[in-house]
């Protein structure tokens, strides 16, 4: 069996986004050589995100509007996580969004469904966080 680890680095330079990492996953996957199997991808930051969904501007616009709606960044002093950081409001939007997904490989393609994309959701940006990407099998 073959194992391949990588990780991708991104820096967004507001508090949130969204970005399709599909791309990037594929990339890892041809570099891996793995032609059945599973692929893991996973926030290593805990307040980010890795999620699947629709690459559809609406749909993140939405998102954007219901987890500030769930937990809304300000005003800051509502959590008491808030000693010396802001960003509680990121801790929880990340634990409903998600840490990581696995998707099947076969014959040596992302196993996704009609619409399914990976990406990677940033709550506090502003710094360099990264993402695992871990693949295994034949």
């Amino acid at each position: 069996m073959k194992s391949y680890r990588k990780e991708l680095w991104f820096e967004v330079p507001g508090r949130r986004a969204f970005i399709n990492i599909t791309p990037k996953v594929e990339e890892c996957l041809a570099e891996s050589g793995v032609k059945e199997g599973l692929c893991l991808v996973n926030a290593m930051h805990i307040t980010a995100s890795v999620f699947i969904n629709d690459d559809e501007s609406g749909l993140h616009h939405d998102y954007e509007v219901w987890l500030e709606k769930l937990a809304p960044h300000e005003p800051v002093s509502q959590y008491r996580h808030n000693g010396y950081e802001d960003n509680a409001d990121a801790h929880m939007k990340r634990q409903v969004m998600g840490r990581e997904v696995v998707v099947a490989i076969t014959e040596g393609q992302l196993d996704f469904g009609t619409w399914e994309q990976i990406f990677y959701g940033e709550f506090d940006g502003g710094r360099r966080k990264r993402v695992l990407v871990k693949i295994i099998g034949e």
